[in-house]
């Protein structure tokens, strides 16, 4: 056996949540945009199948007089994944999955987050264990925002969470993955999809979260606060695409010195 064929290589599973295949691994938000003609271009762009939004902030047909989001992104393409942006508490982060569920004719798929404080907007962890608990019993499927702690994590899945998305920075900071090591450590520790939401700033973040062996990315900042928005939305699904190939195709070992690309045994002068 060759040295490559003994290198366990990482299993190609694809993206699975509640049940559906999903192509793209990059999943995108909806607000930020300068309007709604953009904001469908950008999620087009990103060849996204999950768009999230913001049930709070969004007009889904609970006000007839405004522009509706589901006018151009229609439920009949996107998998839409409403989200509890703006809850600090389980009570009302739980409301709004109610909200969200009689909006969209019954749909039960959301995304939990319950925050902390304005400033940060980094997760109140015992408010969304809470939270999780009690959608999770009324049948919910949930997809949770949370922390980098590897144990919340796996309390969250053992409670029937179906998907794990810690944060990579605070929301809208873009500053990137800042503590590999704990989101590697909750890879390794998951049975469910495990995606970076919030912190990416660029299409390098994202390459890096993918490379990690994340399942997918979830961003809307980086897109929407880009100067081209749609250019960006294209750079960030290439992003995700490339990722998730070098994760697949095994990285070289990092070594302390150099090593010559052409072996140097065997020149002839």
């Amino acid at each position: 056996m060759t040295e490559k064929s003994a290198i366990q290589l990482p299993e190609d599973k694809p993206l699975e949540i509640a049940g559906r295949i999903y192509q793209s691994r990059l999943l995108v938000g909806t607000g930020k945009y300068r309007d709604l003609m953009e904001t469908g271009h950008a999620v087009e762009m990103s060849g996204a199948e999950i768009v999230t939004v913001a049930v709070r902030r969004t007009n889904l047909g609970q006000n007839p007089d405004e522009p509706n989001l589901l006018d151009v992104i229609s439920p009949d393409s996107y998998t839409i994944l409403p989200n509890t942006a703006g809850c600090f508490t389980a009570k009302d982060a739980v409301r709004t999955c109610k909200l969200a569920r009689e909006l969209l004719d019954g749909r039960d798929l959301v995304k939990l987050e319950v925050l902390g404080e304005d400033r940060t907007l980094y997760p109140n962890m015992l408010e969304t264990l809470a939270a999780a608990e009690e959608l999770i019993k009324d049948g919910f499927k949930v997809m949770v925002y949370c922390s980098d702690d590897p144990l919340l994590a796996m309390r969250l899945e053992e409670m029937g969470c179906i998907a794990i998305m810690p944060l990579g920075a605070p929301i809208g900071s873009g500053l990137g993955i800042q503590n590999r090591y704990n989101i590697r450590q909750i890879i390794e520790n998951a049975k469910v999809p495990v995606l970076v939401d919030a912190g990416v700033g660029t299409a390098s973040d994202a390459t890096i979260a993918m490379e990690l062996g994340c399942d997918g990315v979830l961003m809307n900042s980086a897109i929407a606060h880009a100067k081209e928005p749609i250019r960006m939305a294209n750079a960030m699904r290439l992003a995700i695409e490339a990722g998730r190939e070098s994760y697949l195709a095994g990285r070289m070992p990092k070594k302390l010195y150099g090593s010559a690309s052409s072996p140097l045994d065997g020149t002839f002068f």
